[in-house]
């Protein structure tokens, strides 16, 4: 499995990249534009990311405009359904608004921070990516 972190807290990146290194290989970016550009490498190259954590709360693109950007190359590539990537929201906004905007714009799930791995372990198979 091909894995995409993008979190601007180096602690938080570290975690998730150690911790996520034993379901796939891992790239890690720092914010939304380096995120974007590495999804749109993995397009091009023809190995697409299987599964990208992204964080919400970033500084200049956040999370949420990620995750438009990412669902309208899609839409452009004819990539629909399940070939879709699957986007795991990870943050602190707890709030339902958040929560609600997030499944709106097409994430695949959302993560509350601390993250709780038994949780991220059990949405991750619910996805069918372990």
């Amino acid at each position: 499995m091909k894995i995409l972190i993008v979190e601007d807290d180096f602690a938080s990146r570290k975690f998730m990249m150690d911790y996520m290194s034993k379901h796939g290989e891992c790239d890690g970016t720092v914010d939304g534009g380096e995120a974007i550009e590495a999804y749109t490498m993995a397009l091009e190259d023809e190995e697409p990311y299987d599964l990208i954590c992204l964080d919400i709360m970033m500084p200049a693109m956040d999370g949420y405009q990620v995750l438009k950007i990412i669902r309208e190359m899609e839409k452009d590539k004819g990539i629909t359904g399940k070939d879709r990537v699957k986007i795991i929201m990870m943050t602190a906004l707890s709030e339902e608004k958040n929560v609600k905007k997030a499944f709106e714009m097409g994430c695949s799930v959302y993560c509350n921070k601390p993250i709780d791995v038994g949780r991220l372990e059990m949405a991750m198979e619910k996805l069918g990516v372990i």
